[in-house]
């Protein structure tokens, strides 16, 4: 679900744990622990259905980006 204002998109879609596995090419059990560790936040819609939102893998991209940084 994502929304206009301004000429900015609001980063509310939803992704599951593959299309996420995919977009950072890493494999989905590496999601799932980085979910279970708490580095990605993720929502769980009932039964075994969970969702990332995009502003938060938006997030993670960045933290991680700063890590790498501060390596440097």
């Amino acid at each position: 679900m994502t929304s206009k204002k301004d000429g900015e998109i609001l980063a509310d879609e939803l992704l599951t744990i593959d299309e996420v596995a995919a977009e950072l090419k890493l494999h989905p059990d590496t999601i799932r622990r980085y979910i279970r560790q708490n580095k990605l936040r993720a929502t769980r819609l009932g039964g075994t259905a969970v969702r990332i939102r995009r502003s938060e893998l938006e997030r993670f991209i960045h933290k991680g980006e700063e890590s790498d940084d501060k390596e440097n």
